[in-house]
């Protein structure tokens, strides 16, 4: 679904990205892992267009998206989770979502009430807000929630976008062990539902036990992939980690 090709992006003299190959599978959950620095936010940043690749292609659904516009890549199908929130902190939590849902820009420009949220979605935005736990949030404003709560509310935001791709920066950083588990649950009933899912995540936990696949960068590289069970006892990626 999605093929990155011989990418590269360099910031001065360092490599962000050097070089890199990576095939994402349809309706797989596929882990992209690494020591910090590694590149792999970099990754998330040029296949959803926020920053500007130097060389390579990004292929996704055979259609070349290297360095489009965000909002074109968006409206290809890519929702993404980004790793600081990105919510509307002025707005409601219910505000925030139905915005996931009305691609129409003319939306942004007006006052949002409660009217203009018909039943189908109402009924969208409680079902996710229960599956993980905060339906009781649905008039709260979004500043007065803590991080962790932001965070489900963004899973919550990404995953309600229409789309055919999610990319998930850190979904379970700052949130509890019950609502990683119901995190979890999410992602593996969003593939069976047929989702393609790229998430980065330094709980190696919740990693393992959930992806189909897993990728390791270092230095801007890829230095193993494959199943859990094979990349976890990797040398390469043991001393990444540990810098042995």
């Amino acid at each position: 679904m999605l093929k990155i090709k011989n990418l590269k992006k360099y910031f001065g003299g360092i490599k962000a990205i050097d070089n890199c190959d990576i095939n994402i599978d349809k309706n797989k959950i596929t882990a992209l892992i690494g020591p910090n620095g590694a590149g792999k936010s970099t990754i998330f940043d040029t296949v959803s267009g926020v920053i500007k690749a130097d060389s390579g292609k990004i292929i996704f659904n055979n259609k070349n998206i290297t360095n489009l516009e965000p909002h074109i890549i968006s409206n290809l199908g890519i929702s993404r989770m980004f790793q600081q929130s990105k919510l509307f902190n002025n707005l409601k939590v219910k505000d925030n979502l139905i915005l996931a849902l009305d691609n129409d820009e003319k939306f942004l420009k007006n006052l949002i009430t409660e009217d203009k949220i018909n039943k189908e979605e109402k009924e969208k935005i409680m079902l996710i807000l229960k599956q993980i736990n905060m339906e009781k949030f649905y008039d709260k404003v979004c500043s007065e929630l803590s991080y962790g709560q932001k965070r489900l509310i963004e899973l919550a935001r990404t995953v309600l976008k229409p789309h055919k791709f999610l990319m998930l920066d850190e979904p379970v950083a700052g949130v509890n062990p019950k609502i990683r588990n119901e995190i979890s649950k999410i992602l593996l009933n969003l593939k069976k539902n047929n989702d393609t899912i790229l998430f980065i995540e330094h709980d190696m936990n919740f990693t393992l036990n959930i992806a189909d696949y897993v990728i390791v960068m270092d230095e801007g590289k890829v230095i193993a992939q494959g199943k859990p069970s094979m990349v976890k006892n990797n040398k390469k990626v043991i001393e990444a980690y540990l810098g042995e």
